[in-house]
Formats: structure tokens, sequence, C-alpha cells
């Protein structure tokens, strides 16, 4: 058993930036993307317009969606 962390490494501590920096954004984009397929299937609800009229069901809804969308992509993302 480990109790600490082995040796610094420069060469591993940057494709560890680079791989946190590759899947961040990847995770972002993929949150887009389920966003933007939740505006697609629901093509009544304009949320943009809803939201500028004050109404809170929906934007507790999109914050609702936004949080599921993003538990799928770290589940998918991360394994």
């Amino acid at each position: 058993m480990m109790l600490f962390a082995e040796h610094w490494n420069a060469e591993a501590f940057g494709y560890s930036l680079l791989a946190a920096a590759v899947f961040g954004l990847l995770g972002i984009a993929l949150l887009a993307l389920g966003f933007k397929v939740f505006e697609w299937i629901t093509p009544k609800l304009h949320v943009e317009e809803e939201l500028g009229k004050g109404n809170v069901a929906v934007g507790v809804m999109v914050a609702a969606v936004i949080l599921g969308v993003s538990l799928i992509v770290v589940r998918a993302i991360g394994g």
C-alpha cells in the first residue's frame, strides 16, 4: 500500500495537464450537444423567451437537464 505519491515527474505532469484539458473540452462539447438535443426534442418550448419572461419553472427544468446530461457525460468519460 502506498501512502505517498511517487516522485514528481514533469513529463507525467504535462501529460496529465493535457489530458485534463482535452477531457474538459470534450465534456463541455458533449454538454452543449446534450442541451441542443434537449432543445431539438422540445420544439414548442422557447427557453430563452421563457427565461426572459421570468419563468422560474423553465429555469429549474433547464438546470435539471444540464445536471442530468453532466452526470451522463462524467460517467461516459470517466468510466
